[in-house]
């Protein structure tokens, strides 16, 4: 039976093996890359509790590490973009919650 969650898995399927191998390598050597990238920032970091802005960071490494295989591919740059925005603006909203903002 073709159910919809059948489908899903399917196509599922096809996007992680053709399309995103094709763009960004083998998933497991992508996913090593992300992990030691996310360690080091997890290991850098200030001590404590993942922030929103721990994320956004993360977010950024994880489209740096996929910029790595494939430079050219536009959407990695793309959110790379975004996620470094959104980092900044939550990491600055801080400041101004605190009435003492940093200079930029």
């Amino acid at each position: 039976m073709n159910t919809p969650c059948r489908r899903l898995l399917e196509e599922a399927a096809e996007i992680i093996s053709v399309d995103r191998a094709a763009t960004h390598g083998k998933a497991e050597n992508s996913f090593a890359a992300i992990a030691g990238i996310w360690g080091w920032w997890l290991n850098t970091r200030p001590p404590g509790p993942l922030t929103a802005m721990d994320v956004a960071v993360m977010m950024d490494l994880f489209k740096t590490a996929r910029i790595a295989n494939n430079p050219k591919h536009r959407d990695n740059w793309l959110d790379k973009a975004g996620y470094s925005a959104l980092g900044f603006e939550i990491a600055t909203q801080e400041d101004i919650d605190d009435d003492e903002p940093d200079e930029y």
